[in-house]
């Protein structure tokens, strides 16, 4: 049945799941019939996942970090994963420092009186009352306004028009997010008003891209917002023509300290209980769109995968934990709140994967384990391969919120998904359910589901060492 489901994707597929094989450790047989037999499942047609975000982005909306919405979506979450029958289900509650927009206005006032798009940048401070309005300077990159002097940019509003490059991967959007982090800070040391970024993202719609500016904190160096890709390219234009003048009129609140917390659930192992298979997503959104794609698809797709495995006849070796993280988009302060909570037993976490990448087709399999454990992750590459999944290295970044856990040591995966177009809506507007694909998104559910099952009913050790030749787990 797996086979005719995804009868498209395997063309190559299998040769490479051969020649992986060799070395890949054995699994059980009944324990690899379940682990097909969920992914059938959820890609015959998981409805508890994408109904999950479906209610989420319908009944809550946008979940800004910190917020009265944030806190109902908390609320929505425990009362859905307790109807949705999972055993254990709580909150660990935690503060955070809190930031919001009020008002985020911009016009070019001469040579030609005209609106401009923007979205003021998490961590922005406020404007005087009715704005600033300077002459701009323009720079085509973080690098040319980091080498210009205060005589350039004093007593103006800068224009930062660097563009970011497109990716499957989303490896541009690390380059592209500097200037979000450094343009206020670089602007206000050289005496400058404002900063006005070209949006860090990747479509060309009227519909500019927030984020955070500083990691954790609730106001940065100055007054800085992101222009949609229009708009950037309109003021580029009249600039070519001679001087342009701006206004830019940013209010915001802001608070020392607001309620924010992680909403925990979990499938109780039997014999090895105590130890913790990790799979998370994060809660909180930006304010723009609903958080569909960022990160409500993630949540679905971790939601839908523990659901499958809950229903099984026998529960798992190991307890299964999904953790939705509250305020990731401030500063992964979720996963910071977990790490902190759970230090004196992170040698029981035997393995974390987070889904915070959208909802794109998973399309390669990366692993972080021992030298020794190596075998295990070649066995887990040829079980997902059939879902048109090629093997990568193991060298996972993890995600975002379980880096910590990943630095700790926690053996980590990173089910990569294609996120070719994922900046065309990340953090904007066009942040929707519609966004979704279905078939996709159910691709995800599978993967999660078989990955998560094996190595919960394994029991496999995947910090493990390196062995002497001869003696690794691909010989068992």
């Amino acid at each position: 049945m797996l086979k005719s489901l995804l009868a498209p994707a395997l063309t190559g597929v299998f040769a490479v799941g051969s020649a992986l094989a060799q070395s890949a450790a054995p699994i059980p047989e009944d324990i690899r019939d379940t682990a097909e037999a969920l992914m059938e499942r959820a890609l015959a047609g998981d409805e508890v996942g994408l109904k999950f975000v479906e209610d989420l982005t319908t009944e809550v909306g946008p979940r800004l970090a910190g917020s009265e919405a944030e806190a109902r979506a908390r609320d929505w979450a425990m009362r859905e994963l307790k109807e949705l029958n999972f055993q254990v289900v709580r909150t660990e509650d935690f503060t955070i420092p809190y930031w919001s927009r009020v008002v985020e206005r911009a016009e070019v006032v001469s040579p030609a009186s005209q609106s401009l798009i923007i979205t003021a940048l998490g961590g922005s401070t406020a404007t005087p009352e009715g704005g600033v309005e300077a002459e701009l300077v323009r720079f085509e990159s973080m690098a040319a306004l980091e080498a210009a002097s205060a005589e350039e940019v004093s007593g103006k509003i800068v224009f930062l028009d660097e563009p970011m490059t497109r990716t499957m991967d989303g490896s541009g959007y690390g380059f592209a997010v500097r200037k979000r982090r450094n343009c206020a800070a670089a602007t206000t040391e050289r005496g400058g008003l404002a900063c006005l970024i070209r949006s860090v993202g990747t479509q060309s719609h009227r519909m500019p891209h927030t984020g955070m500016m500083a990691r954790g904190q609730a106001v940065g160096a100055g007054p800085a917002a992101a222009l949609s890709a229009p708009d950037a390219d309109q003021l580029a234009r009249l600039m070519e023509r001679g001087p342009v003048t701006v206004n830019v009129n940013i209010q915001v609140e802001t608070a020392e300290d607001a309620p924010s917390g992680n909403i925990i659930a979990e499938v109780p192992g039997t014999d090895l209980a105590d130890e913790i298979v990790l799979i998370g997503c994060h809660l909180d959104s930006w304010d723009l769109g609903t958080g569909a794609i960022d990160d409500g698809a993630g949540c679905g797709i971790v939601v839908g995968a523990a659901k499958l495995i809950a229903e099984l006849p026998s529960a798992p070796r190991r307890t299964i934990r999904v953790v939705l993280y509250g305020s990731e988009e401030v500063g992964l302060l979720g996963g910071r709140a977990y790490a902190d909570t759970h230090i004196d037993d992170l040698d029981k976490h035997v393995f974390a994967a987070e889904s915070d990448f959208g909802a794109g087709k998973i399309w390669r399999f990366e692993t972080r384990f021992g030298e020794g454990a190596q075998g295990y992750a070649e066995a887990l590459k040829e079980v997902l391969a059939p879902l048109g999944i090629l093997p990568g290295g193991n060298e996972a970044f993890g995600g975002p919120d379980i880096g910590v856990l990943r630095m700790a040591g926690v053996p980590v995966v990173t089910p990569r998904q294609n996120g070719e177009d994922y900046f065309d809506l990340h953090h904007t507007p066009d942040d929707t359910f519609d966004k979704i694909d279905p078939d996709e998104f159910r691709q995800n559910v599978a993967a999660y589901a078989a990955m998560t099952y094996i190595v919960a009913e394994t029991g496999w050790d995947l910090r493990k060492a390196a062995e002497p030749e001869g003696e690794g787990v691909g010989s068992e």
